[in-house]
């Protein structure tokens, strides 16, 4: 720290917290960052499979100051955002970053967002510079950043052990925005979560669940895979998990084993092949948020169509080429085998393949790379999220599509998106990998002003979808509305 660093400090209800001054106070890109804040105890030795158990008080003052550990270890090699891992043990803490670090004197306080990062709910770190609130902080938005325990001892089914674990976690570290958001300025009344790819499938199944309604008010959903893990699959990876490592199934049989061979095991149990790619596609992916039965009482969808979270506003929208990178590599090659073909063994229900090429005539001009990457990208997300669209029926909903495409792929691939949301394009970890050079600002001013506008009034600015009209926003460069933007995917449903 220089000798003109600026510390700020806020009394949560745990304990008093120091945080840390970025820019001029009072200026408007003025924002204190609280990094690192537990709002649970570390989840080691007895706590290690246990339900989350709020942070203890503490004396005296807190160093909120740099990243708090993450649940993520070392590099999963996996993830498209700079999600860096921080050693440690205490891997249940929020980032809380805002304009004004103190409880408001007059009236309500600041909207709030609370992020929830992805990772196929295996990796993902909250520490990314892209998550960042500085942007949503100058439009009077204090943001949240949560972190929570991830594969196994987040999700897996342990017998007579609390199941949903990492479930449990989100719902703790939005228990803690409630009691304590307003002492950094924020109004727990007006809490928007927004999560991409699994983040985005977390915020759906919390919008489906009637334990969390009181948490939040709106959903922001960004390329959401929802996980909804039968409880048979869950607990038959459970079993050949433990065969592994060559243990009982059962908390102390896991207890056992280190951290590290459990998470080696994990990786072999989920690594990718041909049979195993066919069962995500068809089911899912083998480790996430479980039908228990207790706390997630049902399938998502099902919640969602019962009326569960009907009167939370929601955002919902994918990129459209979430999973072309899969056969980029391969394009030239790709060329010679015909698009029948490939959509066949990828799984095309029967009867959909000619009006499918029809209705993506566009994309499959562009060779069988492309059409295969938009077939995968329809079935493990834009599928999905028409049905979440049909289950809530009438209730207030908005569809976009970010189809910009990147200047280093020249498609709108999975996480392109991210770095517009937070109006992060000037981030000091380039975004150039994924996006290429000079993406557009405009496009970041207009995914972010919906965003804000959104958490702020409970609309984005554009007409909300209807089964009569299916209005949708697409992000691009110019961003448009059109009628029924995902007309695409309606083969395969």
């Amino acid at each position: 720290m220089s000798d003109t660093t600026t510390f700020v400090e806020v009394d949560t209800l745990a304990g008093r917290v120091r945080g840390l001054w970025r820019g001029e106070p009072g200026s408007a890109e003025a924002s204190a960052a609280f990094l690192g804040l537990p709002f649970a105890e570390a989840p080691v030795g007895e706590l290690r499979f246990a339900a989350p158990v709020p942070k203890a008080p503490w004396e005296g003052v807190l160093d909120t100051l740099e990243f708090g550990a993450s649940a993520q270890r070392g590099d999963p090699g996996v993830t498209l955002i700079p999600e860096p891992s921080v050693p440690g043990e205490s891997t249940l803490n929020v980032n809380v970053f805002t304009p004004s670090p103190a409880a408001p004197s007059e009236g309500d306080g600041l909207p709030v967002l609370v992020w929830i990062h992805g990772g196929g709910f295996f990796a993902g770190s909250p520490a990314s510079p892209w998550y960042d609130g500085r942007r949503f902080n100058r439009d009077g938005v204090v943001t949240v950043t949560i972190s929570y325990r991830l594969g196994f001892d987040g999700f897996g089914w342990i017998e007579n052990t609390p199941s949903n674990r990492g479930v449990r976690d989100w719902m703790l570290a939005l228990e803690w925005v409630q009691q304590n958001i307003s002492r950094f300025g924020g109004d727990p009344a007006r809490v928007t979560i927004a999560g991409q790819s699994a983040g985005g499938g977390a915020v759906q199944t919390l919008l489906g669940m009637e334990a969390a309604q009181h948490l939040f008010s709106a959903v922001y959903s960004i390329s959401g895979a929802t996980a909804d893990v039968a409880l048979p699959r869950a607990q038959q990876f459970t079993r050949d998990l433990a065969e592994r490592l060559g243990v009982a199934p059962t908390r102390e049989g896991f207890a056992s084993i280190s951290e590290e061979r459990i998470l080696e095991a994990q990786k072999q149990a989920t690594a990718m092949t041909p049979a195993s790619f066919t069962t995500v596609i068809e089911e899912g992916l083998a480790l996430g948020p479980v039908v228990d039965g207790e706390l997630i009482v049902r399938r998502t969808d099902e919640s969602l169509a019962a009326g569960v979270g009907a009167d939370k506003p929601l955002v919902i929208g994918a990129t459209d080429d979430e999973f072309s990178m899969v056969f980029a590599d391969a394009e030239k090659k790709m060329r010679w085998i015909p698009k029948w073909v490939l959509l066949r063994k990828l799984g095309m229900p029967k009867g959909a393949m000619k009006p499918y090429l029809a209705a993506n005539a566009e994309v499959a001009a562009k060779g069988t790379a492309r059409i295969g990457g938009r077939f995968l990208t329809d079935l493990m997300f834009r599928r999905a999220l028409l049905r979440t669209v049909a289950a809530r029926g009438a209730a207030p909903t908005w569809v976009y599509r970010f189809s910009w495409p990147s200047g280093r792929f020249g498609f709108a691939e999975h996480c392109l998106d991210v770095p517009f949301f937070f109006d992060c394009l000037d981030s000091p970890v380039a975004i150039e990998p994924l996006a290429g050079p000079n993406p557009p600002q405009a496009l970041a001013d207009d995914v972010h002003g919906g965003a804000v506008s959104f958490v702020t009034t409970g609309e984005p600015g554009w007409p909300a979808y209807t089964d009569a009209t299916r209005q949708t926003r697409v992000f691009d460069t110019p961003s448009r509305v059109v009628t029924d933007g995902y007309r695409g995917v309606r083969p395969l449903i």
